[in-house]
């Protein structure tokens, strides 16, 4: 599994269900996510079984630990997407609210893409940004994305934020 400077990662398991909906059911967290509102305990389930399913196959969300003191700062990874009848893969994100500002986005993100690029042997990531999530946007630039187009994400207008490598 991968590391960062300041963060280790690990897989979900049945376990973290709490962790996980410590973040869903926070309200700031959720803003620019999915439709934008805390999910139930229900909808936190499901994510954690499809993320559990997903992280079988080396894809996926992982949760991001701080080396120093193990507190999680969120989670990232690899998420398949079917983007207009198109399998992509997205740079996913998330930082746990008191730890947003630090630089714990692009951590993640650049360790994700590094990833992909290099040892998955992707040729093209994306990542799906809210118009206003201006932090995400900002964190996707940093990593060497550029905006591509505007799609309709679940009802809700979403910037596709894309890098290339040539063969």
């Amino acid at each position: 599994m991968i590391e960062t400077k300041r963060l280790f990662f690990r897989r979900y398991t049945q376990n973290d269900i709490e962790l996980l909906f410590g973040m869903t059911s926070d309200p700031n967290m959720m803003r620019y996510i999915r439709h934008g509102k805390p999910w139930t305990k229900e909808e936190t389930l499901q994510s954690l079984e499809r993320y559990i399913s997903w992280n079988e196959k080396e894809m996926g969300l992982y949760l991001a630990f701080s080396k120093d003191d193990g507190k999680m700062m969120g989670h990232s990874g690899l998420i398949p997407q079917d983007i207009e009848g198109k399998n992509e893969v997205e740079v996913g994100y998330w930082v746990v609210k008191d730890f947003w500002g630090k630089g714990y986005g692009y951590e993640q993100a650049s360790a994700w893409k590094d990833y992909g690029l290099n040892l998955m042997k992707q040729r093209r990531l994306i990542s799906l940004i809210q118009h206003q999530n201006i932090g995400s946007i900002k964190v996707a630039q940093k990593n060497g994305m550029k905006y591509e187009k505007d799609i309709d994400l679940n009802g809700k207008c979403a910037a596709v934020y894309s890098i290339e490598v040539s063969e």
